[in-house]
């Protein structure tokens, strides 16, 4: 049983955490190497906490975004009731979002970790009228300006030492300090989202501290399984050898696409996801290579299905959707739609996902995907193919070492189904002009993050977007600012 502790007893404890909270907030601000100032870091140096080998640890963070549209010219937009034009007036999307992190060690290598977050937004033109780019990678398909709370992320981690040496893991969201082995085995089971495992990478990293845009959160044309808020259901092992990494996994998709309710029949309905990835260093700078593969059976709709429907009868049309099938809204009395033919279907990808850092502030990135382009988007974005590039630069070239610079451009294509059912007025649940001559989406992503304290930081943005939609007819460019205030503890 721990003894109380007396009153003396205490006020040390109070005095030592305030002069670490102090300490972390003014002088290390400085410092070319500050150690973090979050809450577990003062604890510990206040010889409260073991951020070495943890048996539990706490994280937060606030994060506000604000992106804004400015006025551009189309010559035409929402053609025959189709509701999915991206908006050519001005507007402003945000989201501000809260969120706490709790781990704890449930016994030898045994972790669980839990998530409830906030989050108020509004999207640009109602999330519609983008295919591969989102303007604020925070936004979901569900939720509305008034904030609301939810249960993000609730799992358990398992790590399974085989040998090799033994690594460090720093105290982090959702990791808990400690020591593991270069070969071990790792499963995790629970509430997760599918790239908290796959299509990392180092160089873009949490996007909460780089570039604003979805589009290089992951590959736009990975249809991964999620609800309409990004997570699933499901289990992942990922067995670590060295300098090799293999991940598999297994995730509920959503009953109907983009819906919020997950499908949790695993053995009829899932992504399956298979990833190998190699580290290593080139004149001493970290680097690596991920190639990933995946396969989904879900309830959706194919192009051609759709297509040939309507061709065979022109009353099965999106005007004329049944009251007790999944619509997107389209009111047009002339075009194809998925209502009238969803049913298991299978969509498979391949993705290649590089990072490499060519100095200590220096590093550079590439993905590129690309998939059947069977059938609709069931879960992410209306992508058959993407390719994204970039880099990031840090501010020690300028004496500023906590500040980050970022440059990426992102290119997403459709296949030839696909444009061939938006050319005849069909939608799906992002994009539909009513009608389309077909060109590449295409997006510049500029941003400086400023450090102004040790656990805060503030950003400014600017993305330039050409042929939203993939439509060559409505190529803008369309200049969109942002700023970020971003805060951890």
């Amino acid at each position: 049983m721990l003894a109380t502790p007396t009153k003396f007893a205490s006020i040390q404890i109070a005095f030592r955490l305030s002069a670490a909270l102090w300490l972390g907030l003014s002088t290390r601000a400085s410092a070319e190497e500050p150690a973090p100032a979050d809450l577990m870091h003062l604890l510990s140096e206040a010889g409260l906490h073991d951020v070495r080998d943890e048996r539990w640890n706490a994280y937060g963070q606030l994060t506000y975004i604000s992106v804004f549209k400015l006025p551009w010219k189309a010559p035409y937009s929402n053609v025959n009731g189709s509701p999915n034009s991206f908006s050519t007036g001005y507007e402003r999307s945000f989201t501000e979002t809260a969120s706490l992190f709790f781990g704890v060690k449930l016994w030898s290598g045994g972790e669980l970790y839990a998530e409830p977050d906030l989050i108020g937004e509004r999207a640009l033109s109602d999330l519609h009228g983008l295919g591969s780019v989102t303007e604020n990678f925070e936004l979901q398909k569900t939720g509305g300006e008034a904030p609301n709370v939810y249960r993000a992320r609730l799992f358990g981690r398992q790590t399974i030492g085989l040998g090799g040496e033994d690594i460090a893991v720093p105290s982090s969201i959702l990791q808990l300090g400690t020591t593991v082995k270069s070969r071990r085995l790792v499963v995790t089971l629970g509430n997760v989202s599918v790239i908290d495992i796959f299509t990392r990478n180092n160089v873009t990293g949490d996007p909460r501290h780089t570039f604003f845009n979805e589009a290089f959160m992951t590959d736009s044309a990975f249809d991964f399984a999620a609800d309409a808020r990004g997570y699933t259901f499901g289990a992942a092992a990922e067995l670590y050898w060295d300098a090799w990494v293999l991940r598999f996994g297994r995730f509920a998709p959503p009953k109907a696409p983009n819906q919020q309710t997950l499908d949790l029949r695993l053995w009829t309905r899932y992504d399956d996801t298979l990833e190998v990835e190699h580290d290593h260093s080139i004149a001493g700078h970290p680097g690596a290579v991920r190639l990933l593969v995946y396969r989904n059976q879900v309830f959706s709709g194919r192009f051609d299905d759709a297509i040939r429907a309507y061709e065979q009868d022109p009353s099965k049309s999106a005007a004329n959707c049944p009251a007790d099938t999944l619509s997107y809204g389209s009111t047009n009395a002339s075009a194809p739609d998925f209502c009238w033919v969803r049913k298991v279907n299978i969509k498979r990808g391949i993705g290649l996902n590089l990072d490499q850092y060519v100095s200590e502030q220096v590093g550079l990135f590439l993905r590129t995907m690309i998939n059947d382009g069977a059938s609709e988007v069931d879960a992410y974005d209306s992508a058959e193919f993407d390719l994204s590039a970039g880099g990031t630069v840090k501010g020690g070239l300028w004496s500023r070492p906590d500040d980050l610079f970022g440059a990426g451009f992102q290119l997403g294509m459709i296949s030839d189904i696909h444009a061939r059912y938006l050319e005849l007025g069909g939608i799906d649940a992002f994009i539909g002009d009513g009608q389309l001559h077909t060109a590449p989406e295409m997006l510049i992503d500029i941003f400086y993050s400023l450090k102004v304290f040790r656990n805060v930081l503030v950003a400014a943005d600017y993305q330039l977007l050409f042929n939203p939609g993939y439509n060559a007819d409505r190529s803008g460019p369309i200049h969109m600012p942002g700023f970020k205030i971003h805060a951890e503890f």
